[in-house]
């Protein structure tokens, strides 16, 4: 059974559609990536600016946000 999962919130500072990659600022001023794949609603498009809630992920030995959906 996998553990519970935190849930950040922050907001999304940059998104470039053409690559689908993003960043995401968490409330502690942390800035996290993110790839398109990981917009929760599966649109692979969001606005910047957007509050979010979103967890983190270790792929390829960096933390990416994941599961981006808004707050």
């Amino acid at each position: 059974m996998r553990p519970p999962v935190e849930l950040l919130t922050g907001r999304v500072a940059a998104f470039d559609h053409d690559r689908g990659l993003g960043e995401v600022v968490a409330a502690d001023h942390t800035v996290y990536p993110f790839h398109c794949i990981e917009i929760a609603d599966g649109s692979r498009d969001i606005e910047v600016g957007l509050d979010v809630v979103f967890e983190l992920r270790s792929k390829l030995g960096r933390v990416e946000a994941a599961g981006l959906r808004p707050r």
